[in-house]
Formats: structure tokens, sequence, C-alpha cells
């Protein structure tokens, strides 16, 4: 029994000394460091993380007695030399490594880490990559590309610039941040042009560079490239004059990191940096950190030396807090690398770091606030943003003009001060302070330039053989270019808020009118800036140019040959057709029938021997034209049945006088080609302009066949195919223009003119490449001559020195009256005869009846029998003939004598 309780004894004991062997702390914790020692981050960072590890070693709250080993490896800024590095730092059991500052070898770095599960944490790589899914144990305690790009494009936005041109170190870091910025920029404007620099860019390189943007048109340059104490790109810039008023210099957080670190000791860089605006990560003002700052006051720190002094401070915090747990720091082989047999680069030496993913999740749970602000890590593993300094130069320095956060946006004060205060503010309510612009300016630069005396716009202008009123070119010399469309755009220059020098160039070979659409391909292939002249838009065209506002209306018309009809003996016959007359003149003798047979019985007018009763008939219908007849009606039918045809008169004489004043004042057409169905169904020649739109037109809109299209070069040419007509060689039956020179032609010829109006509607404009900022503010100058009354008095200049074109302008042939734009007069006024007719029958028929009851009557038996014979019809016929020429008067007296004689008996 003893020695059992001897033996439990013994074990209890055994175990507890286990366990607390177990349990121990460590007496030192090594933690890796791998970065550039000599760089403008690396040589602050070093010095921040000494601080901050003498800081946890000398804090008897953090660790408990353990000590912090810092173990550093010096990457050289090289991929390989880095790798190498941190296999070395790897060796010495590290729990994690703080670092690399570069993006690039990062990424190779975090093979290793990966594989070893050993936390990497980043206090200055900000490339947005490092963050996905393939890493998932890098910790980024510096703010992400993503952040800082959105900023940057919610600034060019803020000052609405539109285009920008980027210049960006060519590697991991300054690809993916340009990609970044892409994607932001996507939404509301465009990177130009991207200028990629080698990782190692010499004076030359940049020189040769910048000098080519120059020829750019875009003047905002946003410059993201590694920290650079020798200031390259600006030195250059400088002396290249590209740091005066009309550029724009943006620059990422490196450039604000490189002065924080150079300022202090030396105050030049400002004379080359006036005017710049640089993004800078927001770090609050605390006791702390200006303690670090005058304990360290003999280096120059930065932001990421804050963020890597905070990252020692995170990595203690969360290593005492693993190690609270119970938790021990333990590795063991990776049989991979175990397996591995290689005498150049032991990897059989590296071990895994057992909980290594338990320390990953303590310090994503991690809540700390530290020299640069809040760490709290997001779900990506990158830091809660704290927002951005936007910063400028000038000659005191870096000065703040306000502060950006993805909440707020751009403000004045900062978020600290938002937050102390309670201001509730948003996107909508932006403002930053004052900035001075290169070359001293403080208004907003317009951020590029059409042109400079360097390299003028190159303005493209058709060299016209006809029509040279609009474009000529004399002497065969540019400096010679002169016509309507080139005084309207002098004009229209003048009033640009900005000096645009220019030079004309011909284009055509100056034998033919050149081919417009060319002339504005040229400007969408850059062989052009822009084009000046009498150009049309149309639906082609504005698919790969931009145009300016229309100076001038235009349209496709169709000219024909005129003759005059004021000679012919005839033209009063012109205004009715064949039908129309032969319906009107039938109608009067309808009409003059229809009213005798209405007033006969009653109106004496009427009545009397057979020859003066026609001539009244014919005479009566003819003189309500002149409203002389001398019978009157008298009769309810006959004054109805008058005053529908007075009506049709009425209507009728109108139209005839209004159409027979247009013929003998407007000239007709002798063309067989009257409007546009006859140009398109008809088989006759037609004429256009070399080089107009007209052609396309009329081959893929109206499908003509190109082998009625004849081409005509000038006024000349126009007239003789016109006149030669379409049945001799060489002759067309009309020709298809636009209205400018249509108006033009007919402005000294009497002997042609236009047919209807013009079938197309469309304008003439200047033609700019597409984006081109000079095609808005040449409109809007448009816009402005022609509501001060310049346009109308640059035309009158040049086309109105024998009155306008336009108010010479021909008309065609008005149409004859057809008998269809009648026929409803027609019919109601037949109706209405008809139905009086039927109405005077029907009267007569039930007097007659009545008359013929009374005279039975009175005569005798025989006489009755009598009257069933065929010739008693014929006797009852003229008895109704002879009845309807009694006066209703007379019928009437028949009737009251035989009611009386009836009443008597």
């Amino acid at each position: 029994m003893e020695s059992l309780l001897s033996l439990t004894l013994i074990g209890s004991i055994w175990a507890f000394l286990a366990g607390s062997a177990c349990c121990q702390r460590p007496a030192v914790v090594n933690i890796g460091a791998v970065f550039i020692f000599d760089s403008v981050i690396g040589r602050a960072a070093k010095v921040a993380m000494e601080a901050a590890v003498s800081d946890v070693n000398a804090d008897p709250s953090i660790l408990n007695g353990t000590k912090l080993n810092l173990v550093m490896a010096d990457t050289h800024c090289n991929v390989l030399l880095g790798s190498i590095g941190a296999f070395h730092v790897l060796e010495k059991d590290v729990v994690a490594i703080v670092g690399p500052q570069s993006s690039v070898v990062a990424h190779m770095v975090l093979q290793f880490a990966n594989n070893l599960q050993v936390p990497l944490i980043s206090y200055a790589a900000t490339d947005t990559t490092l963050s996905a899914l393939q890493f998932p144990f890098f910790l980024r305690t510096t703010h992400s590309d993503s952040d800082q790009m959105t900023a940057l494009a919610e600034l060019i936005d803020f000052y609405e610039w539109k285009e920008v041109i980027m210049i960006f170190v060519d590697d991991d870091y300054g690809r993916n941040g340009i990609s970044t910025l892409t994607d932001e920029l996507d939404k509301m404007f465009k990177i130009s042009h991207k200028i990629p620099l080698p990782s190692l860019f010499h004076l030359r390189e940049i020189t040769d560079i910048l000098n080519k943007s120059k020829l750019l048109g875009p003047r905002v340059y946003v410059v993201h490239v590694n920290p650079d104490p020798k200031l390259r790109i600006f030195k250059i810039a400088h002396q290249l004059n590209m740091m005066t008023s009309d550029y724009v210099w943006l620059a990422t957080d490196w450039l604000s990191t490189t002065l924080d670190s150079i300022l202090p000791m030396n105050k030049t860089p400002l004379n080359i940096l006036q005017g710049v605006v640089v993004l800078r990560q927001h770090t609050p003002e605390s006791s702390q950190k200006t303690t670090l700052w005058s304990r360290l006051r003999n280096y120059s720190l930065n932001v990421y030396a804050l963020s890597a002094y905070d990252t020692i401070q995170v990595l203690a915090r969360s290593i005492d807090k693993f190690l609270n747990e119970g938790r021990s720091i333990t590795f063991s082989l990776k049989n991979e690398f175990h397996d591995l047999n290689t005498t150049k680069m032991p990897l059989g030496k590296l071990k895994v770091f057992d909980d290594g993913a338990l320390l990953l999740s303590i310090l994503l749970q991690t809540k700390f606030t530290g020299l640069s602000g809040r760490f709290e890590f997001n779900s990506d593993r990158n830091i809660i943003s704290r927002g951005y300094e936007v910063l400028n130069i000038d000659q005191t320095g870096l000065r703040t003009i306000g502060y950006w956060s993805n909440i707020t946006g751009f403000t004045i004060q900062s978020p600290e001060t938002l937050k102390q205060k309670r201001i509730s503010y948003t996107h909508l309510n932006q403002t930053l302070g004052n900035v001075t612009w290169p070359g001293g300016k403080t208004a907003k630069p317009r951020g590029w330039v059409i042109a400079d005396n360097e390299r003028p716009l190159i303005i493209g202008v058709p060299l016209r053989v006809s029509f040279v009123e609009f474009v000529s070119v004399t002497n065969g010399s540019n400096k010679n270019i002169e016509g309507y469309c080139i005084d309207l755009f002098n004009e229209a220059r003048k009033l640009v808020p900005y000096d645009v020098p220019y030079r004309f160039i011909p284009f055509g070979n100056g034998y033919s009118n050149p081919c417009y659409n060319d002339l504005v391909q040229n400007v969408a292939n850059g062989i052009f800036d822009a084009a000046v002249g009498d150009i049309a838009i149309v639906a082609n065209r504005t698919r790969i140019v931009d145009f300016s506002q229309p100076f001038a209306s235009t349209g496709l018309v169709i000219v024909a040959p005129i003759k005059n009809s004021k000679s012919n003996a005839w033209v009063f016959l012109k205004p009715f057709t064949v039908e129309m007359w032969c319906v009107t003149s039938a109608s009067f003798f309808m009409i003059g029938a229809v009213i005798w047979l209405l007033e006969h019985r009653v109106n004496d007018d009427f009545r009397g021997p057979p020859k003066r009763q026609l001539v009244t008939v014919i005479l009566f219908s003819f003189s309500t034209l002149f409203k002389t007849n001398q019978e009157d009606t008298v009769s309810p039918l006959g004054r109805m049945v008058m005053v529908m045809w007075l009506f049709l008169l009425m209507v009728i004489t109108s139209s005839y006088t209004a159409s027979l004043t247009s013929i003998l004042t407007v000239q007709q057409l002798s063309s067989p080609i009257k409007g546009l169905d006859d140009l398109i169904t008809s088989e006759h020649p037609i004429g256009y302009q070399v080089g107009s739109f007209a052609y396309s037109y009329l081959t893929e809109s109206l499908y003509l066949p190109r082998s009625r299209l004849v081409p005509l070069g000038s006024p000349e040419e126009y007239e003789s195919a016109l006149l030669k007509g379409p049945f001799k060689k060489g002759g067309v039956a009309a020709v298809v223009d636009e209205l400018p020179y249509v108006e033009l032609f007919l402005s000294g010829r009497n002997d042609f003119g236009m047919i209807g109006q013009p079938f197309t509607k469309s304008g003439w404009g200047f033609a700019f490449q597409r984006g081109s900022p000079l095609a808005v503010d040449i409109s809007t100058a448009i816009l402005k001559l022609s509501e001060n009354g310049k346009l109308q008095k640059i035309h009158e200049k040049w086309f109105c020195k024998k009155g306008c074109p336009g108010e010479r302008r021909r008309k065609s042939e008005p149409n004859q009256l057809h008998l269809l734009s009648f026929w409803g007069l027609y019919l109601l006024c037949g109706a209405f005869s008809l139905a009086a007719l039927l109405i005077f029958l029907l009267r007569i028929v039930r007097q007659f009846a009545r008359y013929i009851r009374q005279q039975q009557k009175e005569s005798s038996h025989a006489e009755m029998v009598s009257s069933n014979s065929n010739s008693s019809w014929i006797h009852v016929v003229y008895k109704f003939i002879d009845f309807v020429d009694e006066k209703e008067e007379a019928i009437k007296r028949l009737f009251r004598k035989n009611d009386t004689q009836n009443q008597a008996k």
C-alpha cells in the first residue's frame, strides 16, 4: 500500500514538473525584419524598429520578462538577394517577419512565409495584389494602394480634369498601382498616356520620356514611383520648363515620404517642387509621436517609420497574448524541405512554425492605438484606412490643404476634429484649401493644351477648285487661305479663352475637289488635329471624330432647268386639270337647269318664249361668277341650291385665282425630274458634286445605280450638263447637291431652279479628334457669334454682294388643281341639287294627281272609258308637261275654285 502511494506521489510530481516546463515562457522570442537598409524608408524604419524593440523589452507589462530579439536582413532592393536574406532570417526560428518594404520582394518572400506558416507583416508594401487569398499569411500595417488611388482619382475629379498622364515604375508596385487607378478613373475620366520607367532608371531615360510627353495634349501628370531622394523626375521636369503654369503635377505618398526624410536637413528641393500636390497617409498628432520624434531627432523619420514602430508594438502584444494562452513556440521540420539534397541553399534547415495560424488569428483580432493611429485589421488583412492628407508644396515647405477619407471625401478639417465636433460631412460638400500651382498661380490650371508654338495645331482645309467662296488657297501658299469658313474659324478662335497656335495644311490635289470623307478620316487617324471647311455633319463621320456646333444649315436639294410661262397665251387654263375644267363647266349647266326647274312655275323671270328661257338657263349660273345675274330666286328650294352653289363657286374661284397668280409669277421646271420620287424611279442621269457626301447618300441610302450618277466639278459643269439634258451625252436631268452650293450656283443664273425643299437635314461644322476639348470651346464660340450677329455679317461679306442667295431661291412649279381636291364640294352641291329636285317632283306629282281627280269628276263616263286606251297615256304625259308649264298660282286658284263649288253643293 505504501509503495502504491509512493508511485502515485512520484507520478504527480513528474506531471507537474513536465507541465511547468511545457508552459514556461521562453526567455527570448525571435522576430525577423527584411527590408532595404540603405533607402529612404529603410533607414528610418531600422531606427524605429530598434526603438520599438527597446521599448517593448523595457516595458514589464509586455511579454512579462520575455525579450524580443530582432533578426534583420538587407534585401538590397533585389528579389534574389531579398529571398536569400529572408531565408537566413527564417533559419533563426522567427515567429513573424516584419517587412519587406518592397512589394516586388514581398511577392517572393511570401512564398516562404506561406509554406512555413510564419506571418509576414509589412509596414510599407502597398501593392493591392498582396492581399489576395493566395497569400493568407500576409498582413499590412500601412494603407493599400487601393485607398490611395481612390483618393487620387477623387482629387482629379475634384478639379475636373478629364485626362492625365501616368508616370510609374514598371514593376509589381507600379503596374498594380496604375491598374487600380485606371479602375477608379474609368468611372470619371481616363489615363490618356501611360509612361513606364525601369526600376533603375537613368536621367537620359527621364529626359526622353518627358520631352515626348510635351507633345501630348494633357498636362496633368501623376507620378507613382519608388522613393527617390534625388528627385530626378522633378529635376528634369524643371530643366525642361515643365514646372510652369501650364502643368499640373500630382504625386503619390512616395514623394511625401521622401520629403519627410530629407527636408529637415535640406530645403533645396522646394525650389524645384513648387506647386506639386502630394498625398500622405494621415497620422493623428499624439504626445507619444512627439516623444519618439525627439528621441530620434538625429534621424529623418516618416510615416512608414511610424508604421514600422507600431508594427513591432502590435506584434509584441500579440505574442504576449499567444503566450498567456499557454501556447509554446515550437517548430518542426517539413518533409518536403528536409528531403531536398542541396548544398548551396540548405532548405532542410527551414522549420514550420507549428502555431503560426493561431498567432496570425491573434494578430488579426488585435486592436491597438499607436503612433500612426488606430490599428484594426479588416477582412482583407489590411488596417482600416485612416485617410490621407493632401499637401501642397510652396516656398515654405509642405502645406496641408485638406484631408481625404473614404467616408467624407475632401475636407479642410482633420478627421479627428470632425469627430470631436461631431460634424457630419458627406461627398456632396467637399472642399480643399487654396493651392499654389506650378508657376506660382492660384487659379486652377486647365490641365491640357491643344498646341503651343513648338507644336502648333495642324488643321486640314479642303483644297477646293469650285465654290471657292467657302475655302480657297491662293498662290499655293499655306498662308494665303481665305473664305467664308476660314473667316468664321478665325473669329471663333478669338473667343476661345486661351491661345491656339495653328497651321493650315491644304488637303487635295488642286485639280478636283477633295473627298471630304478622306479629310475627316485623316483627322481620326491623327494626321490632322482638326479640319476646317464646309464639312457636312453626317452619321458615319460622327462615329470617328467630334464636330463643333453647326455654323450653317444644309441638306441635299435637287436642281433642274426652268422655263418661263409668262409668254404663254393659254396660261389661264393652267390652274385646272382637264377633268377639273370639264366637271366645273358641266356644273354651270347643271345648276342652270336645276334653278330653271325650281323657279319656272313661281318666277316670271324664268318664263317666256323657249328661246328666252334657254338663254336664261345658260347665262344665269355663269353670271353668278360676277354677281350680276338679273334674275332672283324666289322659291325656298331654289334659294337652298343657290347657297350651296355660291359656296362652291367661292372656293373654286379663290383657288383658281391663287394658282393662276403663282403660275404667272413663278418659273416652271422643264426637267423630267419633278421630285424625289422621280429621282429614285426614273432612269435619267443625275449629277453630283465631286467630293460631296451626296454620292454616298444617293448610292447607299437611296440605292441609285452608280451608272446613273455623273460627277461634276464646278458650277460651269453644272450649267453645261443641265442645259444638255438627260438625252444628250454628258447631260443630266437634275443635279443633287448641298443647299449652300446650290444657292450660290443659282445666285447668278435665272435658267435653273430647285425642286421642292431639302430632302435631308444636316449642317456644316469643324471636325476635331475624338475627345478634343477645343471642339466644345469652338462650339461655344460659334454660338456667341450667332448671338452677337457676327456670323450673319461674315455670311453677308462673302455671299450678299449682289443680294443673298437665300433671297433669290427658286421654287418649283406649283401643282395644278385636281378634281380630287374638290370632289367633296361637288358631291355636296350635287346632293343638295338632287334633293331639291326630288322634293320639287314630289310636290308636282301630288298636285297633278289632285288635278287629274278633279278633271275626272267633271268629265262624262264615256270619256273615262276611253281613257283606258294607249293614246290616253300619251295624252296624260302631254297634260303633265302642260301642268308643269302652268304657273303655280294659276293651279292654286283652280284648286280653290273647285273647293268652293264642292262646299256649295
